[in-house]
């Protein structure tokens, strides 16, 4: 009986557990539940650097532009256009008019400028609502300007060729300045964004909830319903459509708000004003301002696009589930929609389970072994190619990992097919020749190394289980590969620290945005863990720190191809890495959602999610909406 089959008959006793011969209780036809493996950090997207919460913030924040779908590339979002000047060194970016925050405030010039100087600027006010750990992202920026409300224009100290890569990453998703101002620190509790969803609230341990919103730019002005800019404070600014001003609900404007009140008293209000409630969209002269937003209005944006049984969702609850087998439980008794980085067995086994859809993409990720160039045996490059040709990354791929990765050879992932140098292939397996590396380095009767592997960890894939794998190769050749194992955060604080004459061997992977982040941040000789870097295998080479530098300041991307590919080359040469894996995300859903596309960047943009069956979404379920 083969691991899928076993999995199956588990996941079979798990369900007649969880069912109890009754039907599961399943999400409304209007909500999308999410398992996550963790609780955000924070929903900040200059603070945060987890793949985890990013999930979430695209959805409720953009930036200048975005990435294509489907693509690496970068495109329009909150700027129409822009325009870079002949050396490369002035973007000029036109943005969008009309644009609301989700609290009301605008988004112009202005609040772009901001949100890049509370980054980069120490004198800044809000600076200290820090840390911003990418703000190293926007580096070469020197200054930014506001030409006029709808033109912001940055200018670099030098040619920087990711510069637009980056924007697009969530470090350079804009937040509502009205909200820093506001929240302060606590700003990554209370987020504020322009994205299709709202924030709603944010219950520790439970669930983050977030709501279509209703004034989003990317919907027609019909459908949108967005915040009046006429909009007053206080009683005045609760007009119902219809009636005249109602004077309970205007009782309730403190409180809403504030967001004080519940679900019961918002359902009241909501049938006494007709079906449209007040909610807060903004902050006038420091205070809060209430504008004519329904949530029936917000409701007839997923209906109307109900066609051939298929609604978009209205809401969305991201939950953490830390076990992977709870949320595999959950996805069976139907608790949750959507559930993310299952084991590579489960997802082997939902492939062939009936009612469930998998979907899986190959991103700029990259798992590989660091291995200590500095000290030990691994100083000697004939031994650390001895340690390539005895690893198989095919069979490791496929009988470990079970397809959810595919065979990596350099440090410029395959995801960057423009700058991936096809021509640099995964050192194929020859224990005969690593034998005879190994003798003629000294090691003829074999070595003994120390290896440093982690628990878990985000893109980690298998670490446990690919170290097992890996000690067998070795072992093949007369390498004894001791495992020393970690909890994940130990882990990072010993492996970021950098390899000492202990360790030789470390498992590592990193997730990119731009071919030239990794090489920048690990491969060259200024990016030691003594100088903030992450090259915590010491690898120094004069000529890859030249293509690297030279990469990142070409503004013609031919050109900067051609540095990539000579960069690949040296480095796997050098072979300061074993470079094992591209991980295929994966992504496993109920069949009766639709909308669902796994990007390349590894993010999950869901505006277009949908539930088959319009009925499912007539109605508010007062408990769904809190949570339950």
């Amino acid at each position: 009986m083969d691991r899928a089959e076993r999995l199956r008959i588990i996941i079979a006793a798990i369900i007649l557990m969880l069912n109890g011969g009754c039907d599961p209780l399943r999400p409304p036809g209007e909500t999308l539940v999410i398992a996550q493996v963790a609780e955000p950090r924070s929903l900040d997207p200059q603070v945060t650097t987890a793949l985890n919460d990013f999930r979430i913030l695209v959805n409720v924040f953009e930036g200048l532009v975005r990435y294509r779908p489907g693509t690496l590339e970068p495109a329009p979002a909150l700027a129409e256009s822009w325009e870079v000047s002949d050396d490369g060194r002035v973007y000029t970016f036109q943005l969008k008019d009309g644009v609301r925050f989700h609290d009301g405030s605008r988004f112009d010039a202005e609040a772009v400028r901001f949100n890049f100087q509370r980054m980069l600027d120490p004198e800044h006010a809000y600076h200290e609502t820090g840390p911003f750990p990418l703000a190293f992202f926007f580096e070469a920026v020197e200054s930014i300007e506001v030409v006029d409300p709808l033109t912001v224009r940055f200018r670099l100290d030098q040619p920087f060729a990711p510069f637009l890569s980056n924007l697009a990453y969530p470090a350079g998703l804009i937040v509502s300045p009205a909200a820093v101002e506001r929240w302060g620190e606590e700003v990554g509790r209370h987020p504020s964004g322009t994205g299709p969803f709202r924030f709603v609230d944010w219950r520790p341990g439970e669930r983050v909830r977030l709501e279509r919103f209703a004034g989003y730019h990317g919907l027609s002005g019909q459908e949108s319903g967005g915040a009046r800019e006429d909009a007053s404070i206080g009683e005045q600014a609760i007009q119902l459509p219809g009636q005249r001003t109602n004077r309970q609900a205007q009782r309730h404007v403190g409180q809403l708000a504030k967001g004080q009140t519940d679900w019961q008293t918002r359902r009241q209000l909501q049938q006494q004003a007709g079906s449209a409630t007040v909610t807060q969209v903004g902050i006038q002269d420091g205070e809060p301002v209430e504008a004519r937003i329904g949530e029936a209005r917000e409701r007839r944006v997923a209906e109307r696009s109900c066609a051939k049984n298929r609604t978009l969702v209205y809401r969305l609850i991201f939950r953490p589930i830390t076990d992977p087998m709870t949320r595999v439980a959950e996805l069976l008794a139907g608790g949750v929609d959507v559930a993310l980085e299952l084991s590579p067995d489960n997802v082997a086994a939902f492939r062939e389970r009936d009612g469930f859809q998998v979907l899986e993409a190959t991103g700029p990720h990259l798992w590989f072994l660091i291995l200590n160039t500095r000290d030990g045996p691994l100083s000697d490059v004939r031994v650390r190619r001895a340690v390539n040709l005895a690893i198989d990354p095919q069979v490791l791929t496929e009988d470990v990992l079970r397809q959810t990765a595919v065979p990596a050879a350099g440090p410029v992932p395959a995801a960057f097919d423009w700058a991936n140098n096809p021509e640099v292939r995964p050192y194929r397996q020859d224990r005969q020749a690593a034998r005879e590396l190994l003798a003629e380095a000294g090691h003829g009767d074999g070595l003994r190394l120390r290896f440093l592997v982690p628990r878990g960890g985000s893109g980690m894939l298998a670490p446990l289980a690919m170290a097992t794998a890996i000690q067998g190769d070795l072992a093949r050749i007369g390498i004894n590969a001791e495992i020393q194992s970690f909890e994940w955060n130990a882990y990072l604080a010993r492996v970021n620290d950098g390899l000492d004459d202990d360790t030789d061997i470390a498992e590592m992977a990193w997730m990119t945005n731009d071919p030239d982040t990794l090489p920048y941040l690990a491969l060259r000789c200024d990016a030691s863990p003594e100088q903030g870097g992450f090259n915590s295998g010491y690898y120094c080479n004069p000529k890859v720190d030249a293509l690297i530098e030279q990469a990142r300041r070409a503004t013609d991307r031919e050109q900067r191809a051609r540095l990539y590919h000579q960069l690949e080359r040296a480095v796997h040469e050098d072979a300061p890495w074993a470079v094992v894996a591209s991980w295929r995300q994966s992504l496993v859903a109920q069949d009766a959602i639709s909308g669902l596309r796994l990007e390349p960047s590894f993010f999950l943009r869901l505006e277009q999610a949908a539930k088959s069956g319009c009925g499912a979404a007539g109605g508010f379920d007062e408990a769904a909406s809190n949570g339950h």
